[in-house]
């Protein structure tokens, strides 16, 4: 069985990491927005741990939603885009299908 929670841990460390990166090169740019993590198969192993420990919810479409998987509340929509981006590169590096999404607010 594999280790969910150290996957999650181990995505959201790096989305943190690579948001700070960002700002540290570019500083925090004023276009606000909002970015977010989709999981399209809504019953996969992830999902249904991801359920039972209170990480995000059910996709309006279909599948799963992280919202603001770093928990950063800047409204800085290329920071975000930067966490949301490598926190999918993890899920996918385990085997998890996800996409990162964002939108100008």
């Amino acid at each position: 069985m594999e280790n969910f929670q150290a996957i999650y841990e181990e995505a959201k460390a790096a989305g943190i990491k690579a948001e700070q990166d960002y700002v540290a090169q570019y500083g925090e740019p004023l276009y606000c927005g909002f970015a977010w993590v989709d999981i399209p198969n809504g019953r996969s192993k992830f999902v249904n741990w991801c359920k039972k420990n209170g990480v995000g919810s059910k996709h309006w479409k279909k599948g799963w939603q992280i919202w603001r998987p770093t928990d950063n509340m800047t409204q800085s929509m290329d920071v975000l885009e930067a966490g949301a981006y490598a926190f999918v590169k993890v899920l996918r590096s385990h085997g998890i299908d996800a996409v990162s999404g964002s939108r100008a607010d």
